[in-house]
């Protein structure tokens, strides 16, 4: 009998529903969709209906820092707060799963357990919580700090606050309400009920936690970091990894970076699923795809593009010509050596204008996939088929047409390959992501 071919999983990244900043003023773009329930209740019901395996809600707990003149182009200035917007979406959607991102830093573990056992239950488990520990240091100013805290000690708190989160939802064992009677007037059996009291380093909860076991056990544990504490927290803790490797070589090498560490913590590197952010432009032709690829790209304001470039080379490129090639003779500096050789490379390799280099790293200058649903699917085949990625990470150059793009026409293509599914097998996000239910660790 024939092995079943390898399939991808595929998330879409919703928050800004472009990561792209020119995204918004593309021609037959919805420029408030970030700020709109319609909209967003339409994105959602297309996705599911292409059987992606989740909608993830990414989150900044501050507007992000940059110059006035820059923040005045970003569309990023306004969005919902992930659990009110995935609780209203849980109501029109049944299979898709809900992705939200709830800070270890300036939250509370309580209030993180108790979010997202509440979005579990009312989506019918398809809840996933994405760690992160707020790399944005505004964010401090906004919960009574005048300083962000410390890398090392954020991840430090991580670690411990998944513990007590975890914990938390284990409050209950699962049947533990089963004994619920009119009758008698018992409603549950205490002895199915776990007080954590934890004491640690950086966190005292006491619980237990006021809602039954989630319905997914956990939700799902994702993680976005790749710092090197970021890998750890990984390998240690998440079941899915967001990322973002500039090519396939640098995504094997953290592909098997990550899965390695995982297993020598007796974890199974198959329950562990790397999802590298993308974005993906479809068009007719190869060449029509990366027309709009430039076209979305000019629309970013060259002012703020050439801040973003002086940024990537670590030296004013302010004073370079907009419509020439990149100088050679870029002075050298104490910046990233590996960040400037790539920026340089992409500019050699594209043949691109210093204005159209500036307006890449002013848009997204991450992975993309550009071309037609053949050649797009043919490069995911490839990353899924060399041990690079299990899926992607889906970012959308503009809405609607860049959602309808890929689910019309390249999401058929990979069902046409085998490469993704054509109906949801399950119902909750872990069945989806082939993820095993975790056992209570307190009750058998």
């Amino acid at each position: 009998m024939a092995t079943p071919k390898k399939q991808l999983h595929l998330t879409a990244f919703m928050r800004p529903v472009s990561l792209h900043t020119g995204a918004w003023r593309y021609p037959g773009a919805v420029p408030d969709a970030n700020f709109s329930l319609p909209h967003l209740k339409s994105f959602i019901q297309k996705l599911e209906a292409a059987k992606f395996d989740a909608f993830f809600m990414a989150d900044h707990l501050a507007v992000l820092n940059m110059p006035i003149e820059a923040l005045q182009r970003s569309h990023t200035v306004t969005s919902f707060e992930p659990f009110t917007l995935l609780s209203a979406l849980s109501v029109v959607t049944e299979k898709i799963g809900l992705a939200a991102t709830a800070s270890t830093t300036y939250d509370e573990p309580y209030h993180v357990a108790r979010r997202f056992a509440s979005l579990d239950h009312l989506s019918s488990g398809r809840a996933a919580w994405n760690i992160v520990t707020t790399g944005n240091p505004e964010s401090a100013k906004n919960f009574g700090l005048d300083e962000h805290v410390e890398h090392s000690e954020r991840y430090k708190r991580a670690r411990e606050f998944y513990e007590v989160v975890t914990g938390l939802w284990d409050s209950f064992a699962d049947d533990a309400f089963s004994i619920r009677s009119q009758d008698s007037g018992i409603y549950f059996d205490p002895s199915k009920l776990h007080v954590l009291d934890h004491k640690g380093d950086n966190l005292k909860v006491r619980g237990p936690l006021n809602i039954a076991r989630p319905v997914q056990g956990w939700p799902v544990i994702v993680q976005a970091g790749q710092s090197e504490p970021g890998k750890q927290l990984a390998a240690e803790t998440a079941e899915v990894v967001f990322c973002s490797p500039r090519d396939i070589h640098g995504a094997k090498e953290l592909y098997e970076d990550i899965k390695g560490r995982a297993e020598k913590y007796g974890r199974n590197r198959d329950h562990l699923k790397i999802l590298p952010a993308a974005l993906v432009i479809v068009g007719d032709t190869v060449q029509d795809a990366k027309e709009k690829r430039l076209r979305l790209d000019s629309l970013v304001h060259y002012d703020s593009a050439i801040a973003s470039l002086s940024v990537a080379l670590g030296s004013d490129a302010s004073g370079f010509d907009p419509d020439g090639p990149l100088p050679d003779d870029i002075p050298d500096t104490n910046a990233s050596k590996t960040g400037r050789a790539g920026v340089i490379k992409l500019a050699k390799d594209e043949g691109l204008t210093v204005r159209q280099l500036a307006q890449r790293y002013g848009g997204y200058a991450g992975l993309a996939f550009v071309g037609t649903p053949q050649t797009i699917a043919d490069e995911m085949e490839e990353w899924l088929s060399q041990g690079a990625a299990d899926g992607f990470t889906v970012t959308f150059p503009f809405v609607p047409q860049g959602i309808d793009d890929v689910t019309q026409r390249l999401v058929p293509e990979l069902q046409r390959r085998g490469l993704f599914r054509t109906e949801y097998e399950g119902s909750t996000l872990r069945e989806h992501l082939g993820l095993f239910r975790p056992n209570n660790r307190f009750f058998t």
